[in-house]
């Protein structure tokens, strides 16, 4: 029960605490989106088992990798042709956003 506890303590404090952060940082330019990048980056691995069985085909590019984000890893499925029909709807969401976004997102140095 308290591991239950622990976790929604954490996880109600993250978002104001990382508003009130944002005061405290001298050079506040890219503040935001380099946090974005450290959740995208911990979700591809936190959830990867999700990720995995709903995303991607059993022969896709596994998700998980934590200096990985998520659309790097959608992208790697986007080329390879190996994501689902979920998979395929959230690529096309986020290229609605950003015209090719995990084309561009893919990570090639991993």
């Amino acid at each position: 029960m308290i591991q239950i506890i622990l976790f929604f303590v954490a996880y109600v404090l993250f978002l104001p605490l990382s508003l009130l952060n944002y005061f405290f940082v001298e050079n506040k330019k890219g503040y935001f989106l380099s946090s974005a990048l450290n959740l995208d980056k911990f979700a591809n691995r936190e959830f990867r088992t999700l990720w995995n069985k709903v995303l991607k085909t059993d022969k896709g590019y596994k998700f998980g990798n934590i200096e990985e984000t998520i659309s790097s890893a959608l992208g790697k499925n986007e080329r390879d042709g190996t994501l689902t029909k979920s998979g395929k709807v959230l690529v096309w969401v986020l290229d609605k956003i950003d015209k090719n976004h995990c084309f561009k997102s893919i990570d090639i140095t991993l």
